[in-house]
């Protein structure tokens, strides 16, 4: 299980790069990614049908260790040896030649230093003529921050929806158990629709960063000034999410599972995508990673809040969905401050011309 764990999330942090090789469709690429990662459960429903057929589960699971074997393929003879960068240098190609530029016959440059500047040194155009932020300055950066508040905030509203539905449910279905039943079977039914939500808030990043950019206006502050509707609509659906989950209502429960999933989506997603786009991408998995860790210590508040809901207020989490509601507000702090910081950046272009 711990093997299973360690390499999920390490195919999933080394595959995200993958969205830098497709230009203006990046967001896209990453947030479809994350997405078939949130709704992988849905293989476990196949194998469910396919082993009540008759299959044994010792075959099923050989079957599923051989395409495993696709990964490594893949990995030795497609992918480079190092990160993928962004934007990708000219000539970049990947595969065999592990990242390494395509000779040029009209340049006087060495092959030495044309491997160089395509794999060695590729963020050079990624913030201009400036050096590259280290990864402490990353770390101490306010986006960062405000990032992981973000994150963390959301991250914790799901998590003690999940700790908290079935005691919920018995609740409003007066311990009926064919009714908790069926709306369990309804959330574990949406659960396998993120691979279906998460591109959504890629195509809105890709669309709205296609816009024509401002004189001098580089690559990554597009990138960012796409991603503040992105960020603020996740921050949105999420109040929306915890104000549906708030009211103590058994027909109205079929909404908040949809907006449950499709802001579960857009919240993993957007966190890859943002990391890309605010960060060099030689700290990528180091930034990624840490954020997630954090996010994850962060994430223990949810024992004691479930602690409450069972022993001091009966099961019934009505005051903590709204202690959490008021919360989850704090979540529009940082599409703000991205706001901000593009119209700061803005200005000063302005006063330079």
């Amino acid at each position: 299980m711990a093997l299973l764990a360690v390499g999920g999330i390490l195919i999933l942090m080394t595959n995200m790069q993958v969205g830098n090789l497709f230009g203006a469709r990046r967001s896209t690429v990453i947030t479809l990614y994350n997405g078939a990662f949130d709704s992988s459960s849905a293989l476990f429903l196949i194998i469910k049908l396919v082993h009540e057929a008759g299959v044994s589960l010792r075959a099923l699971f050989l079957v599923l260790s051989a395409c495993s074997s696709i990964h490594v393929v893949r990995t030795f003879f497609l992918l480079p040896r190092h990160f993928i960068p962004y934007p990708l240098p000219e000539k970049y190609s990947y595969g065999v030649s592990c990242g390494k530029a395509k000779p040029q016959s009209l340049e006087s440059s060495t092959e030495n230093s044309i491997k160089t500047s395509a794999e060695e040194t590729p963020l050079q155009t990624e913030f201009g003529s400036k050096q590259v932020k280290s990864f402490r300055d990353c770390v101490m950066s306010r986006f960062f921050f405000w990032h992981l508040i973000w994150l963390s905030v959301i991250q914790l509203r799901h998590y003690l929806f999940i700790g908290t539905l079935n005691p919920m449910l018995q609740r409003l279905t007066a311990g009926e158990p064919s009714l908790v039943s069926k709306y369990i079977n309804a959330f574990a039914a949406t659960q396998l629709c993120g691979v279906l939500c998460a591109p959504w808030n890629g195509i809105i990043m890709d669309r709205y960063k296609g816009k024509p950019r401002a004189e001098g206006e580089s690559e990554q502050e597009a990138d960012l000034r796409a991603s503040v509707l992105s960020l603020a609509l996740t921050a949105f659906q999420c109040v929306l999410f915890s104000m549906f989950a708030s009211i103590p209502s058994l027909p109205l429960q079929y909404a908040t599972f949809i907006l449950q999933v499709l802001n579960r989506s857009f919240l993993y997603g957007g966190n890859a995508a943002f990391i890309s786009m605010a960060f060099p991408s030689c700290h990528f998995g180091k930034v990624y990673g840490l954020v997630m860790a954090l996010s994850a210590l962060f994430s223990i508040m949810q024992y004691p809040c479930v602690t409450l809901v069972k022993d001091v207020l009966n099961g019934d989490p009505f005051y903590v969905n709204i202690g959490l509601t008021i919360l989850s507000l704090l979540a529009f702090v940082h599409p703000i401050s991205v706001y901000l910081h593009c119209r700061s950046q803005a200005a000063q272009r302005r006063n330079k011309l």
